[in-house]
């Protein structure tokens, strides 16, 4: 087809989604270690008839006439998502090269320490399961340093994306952009967790004092280093119960007891093996949903493997059981990722619940009880480090036009909200696109409220019962089209009630 051929909504659509197939296997190949070079670019490459400025406006026109010609909210939205998918592959093809060059850099990237050479995301990896602090300290600062040494590029990559969206969408703010696709105010979800956060303080600086004593040693620096968080989140010196040959098992169960049995739902795809090259960072990759979802996880042992394959399986569940009739827009397309979020959220809420724990490990109920607070002062330490990242990122893109893209402030937040050391050229290695800090808070308060009204209609054991996967089952059915913020009004919540995430952070173990 000649690539200067325009297409309606609909044509636009159907190759959409052959493309989005494509590029998310190419995805999921270079992450999970099947591939160690990205060709992402030769993907976009064959793509470039639906990313043209063309098609955008033609697109933008379908959407104006649609809304004087009185179209309905759900094919004003799926037009809508249509042309902002267009948006974001326009910059995506103009970008695809650059951005390929640096995801071969990382994956070629090399540490050397104590003379064994190592890719960089397998140094990342080991820090989560080295026993020894001094060891996490010295390789954390070279894979750190290695790490730091991509920044001019990854910069580089914001500020061209940034210049291109802006360019596209007509909407020179990047924080007034954001709130428009997302449909909310960021400032005002600031402020209301930034309250909850703070009223938290003095909780935090118990558990903070007890469990960082309890996986860090009695010799641990006053104000340990970034370095530490991923064996802290491991919960290294509980390994030995939670262990990593019965991860798969004890997970795949724990769904089943909601009605979810993962090995007879084929679209699910599982790839659980370990590579070298394999991302340390468990995800979901949904090809083609519901009929192509991949669930990637690389279990080190720790209680972290369960609640990483919890949390990726509520997105797999999610992708994998919406309606097949939907339009693509409505089962793969979404706004933003705060709805998808919300049912990770809720899935790995089960390893809080010290039930789960004397079920699976026959704990008594004092250590189930000690176990399931582990788990509560993990959640609160990574949801006051996301209220100071969407701090910084809100702060960062408020100056960016002046000063093009600094790190003042990052490591000054984080330390103060976590009591870890941030090294401040990881700024941009721990900024994720378009407000995902945003997308995971609203994820946070929404997910408290859907697990006080399961508490409500089905009972304690809310984590154990099929009927609260009927509850998800019917979600699910809808795919990416309601918003975080519709799903509070269903449950009966404002959007920022944040009382059921306060009373569940507050909570001891259990």
């Amino acid at each position: 087809m000649d690539e200067t051929e325009i297409r309606d909504p609909g044509a636009f659509e159907a190759r959409l989604s052959h493309f989005l197939y494509e590029s998310f296997e190419e995805v999921r190949a270079v992450r999970v270690g099947e591939k160690e070079v990205s060709e992402q670019a030769e993907i976009v490459a064959r793509y470039g008839d639906l990313f043209t400025r063309a098609q955008l406006e033609a697109l933008a026109e379908a959407e104006r006439q649609a809304k004087t010609g009185g179209a309905s909210a759900d094919e004003l939205e799926r037009l809508y998502r249509l042309r902002k998918t267009c948006e974001g592959g326009i910059v995506a093809a103009e970008l695809a090269e650059r951005d390929d060059a640096l995801e071969n850099e990382i994956l070629a990237a090399r540490v050397v320490w104590k003379d064994e050479e190592m890719s960089l995301r397998t140094a990342q990896a080991r820090l989560a399961v080295l026993d020894s602090y001094a060891d996490r300290d010295e390789l954390g600062e070279l894979q750190a340093e290695v790490s730091a040494s991509f920044n001019s590029e990854r910069l580089g990559l914001i500020t061209a994306a940034e210049a291109l969206e802006a360019e596209l969408s007509g909407q020179p703010d990047p924080i007034r952009r954001s709130e428009e696709e997302k449909r909310i105010s960021l400032r005002e979800l600031e402020r209301a967790l930034a309250v909850v956060s703070a009223r938290l303080d003095e909780r935090w600086s118990e558990l903070r004092e007890h469990w960082f004593d309890r996986l860090l040693g009695s010799g641990r620096d006053d104000l340990p280093r970034q370095h530490h968080t991923a064996y802290m989140r491991r919960l290294s010196p509980l390994a030995g119960t939670y262990t990593r040959e019965r991860a798969t098992e004890v997970c795949l169960n724990t769904l089943e007891q909601l009605g979810f049995d993962l090995t007879e739902m084929p679209n699910i795809r599982l790839d659980l093996d370990d590579r070298p090259q394999k991302s340390p960072r468990a995800c979901v990759i949904a090809s083609d949903p519901p009929k192509v979802v991949h669930l990637i996880t690389r279990a080190q042992g720790g209680l972290h493997d369960y609640e990483a394959f919890l949390h990726e399986a509520g997105h797999a569940l999610h992708y994998g059981g919406c309606d097949p009739s939907l339009p693509y827009a409505f089962r793969s397309l979404s706004r933003d990722h705060a709805l998808t979020e919300i049912y990770s959220y809720l899935c790995a809420k089960v390893v809080g619940e010290f039930g789960w724990h004397a079920r699976y490990f026959a704990l008594p109920q004092e250590t189930a009880h000690e176990n399931a607070e582990a788990v509560r002062f993990l959640e609160l330490m990574l949801f006051r480090r996301y209220v100071a990242k969407l701090q910084f990122e809100l702060d960062f893109w408020e100056r960016f036009a002046g000063d093009g893209g600094t790190a003042d402030g990052y490591a000054e937040r984080q330390q103060a909200a976590t009591g870890i050391r941030y090294r401040s050229d990881w700024f941009l290695s721990d900024m994720d696109s378009g407000f995902y800090s945003a997308d995971y808070l609203r994820a946070w308060v929404r997910s408290a409220q859907l697990r006080a009204t399961l508490l409500e209609e089905v009972g304690e054991e809310w984590w154990r019962s099929p009927r609260t996967g009927e509850v998800l089952r019917s979600l699910f059915k809808e795919g990416t089209r309601p918003s975080s913020e519709e799903i509070a009004a269903r449950l009966g919540f404002d959007p920022l009630d944040c009382a059921p995430l306060l009373s569940e952070l507050s909570a001891s173990g259990g």
